[in-house]
């Protein structure tokens, strides 16, 4: 009685998992490194836009493979983290109150 949940999870879990890019690699001007850069650090506001416009993917499809994967994953990384330090989360300096 328990297998059933268990194969059907399994079988989930399967059906989301990344299959092969055929057609990585396969022309010579073929998005790279730095596409792969330029694209991840544009992600967010390429999200919102793909939103409304079914023409605009976030993800180049036609990549030379684990570079361009490699520049997209770093692209992301520094467009997400970069929010943090800049919205004000440093600790603020304390005045000390002296009384004379």
């Amino acid at each position: 009685m328990h297998a059933v949940p268990l194969i059907g999870a399994l079988l989930l879990l399967a059906a989301c998992a990344a299959g092969p890019n055929e057609l990585a690699g396969t022309d010579p001007e073929a998005a790279g490194f730095w596409l792969g850069l330029w694209q991840g650090l544009i992600s967010p506001i390429t999200f919102v836009v793909s939103l409304f416009n079914p023409d605009v993917n976030i993800y180049e499809v036609n990549n030379n493979g684990n570079l361009y994967d490699f520049g997209f994953i770093l692209g992301v990384a520094s467009a997400f983290s970069s929010g943090g330090r800049a919205s004000g989360a440093a600790p603020r300096m304390r005045r000390k109150c002296t009384s004379t």
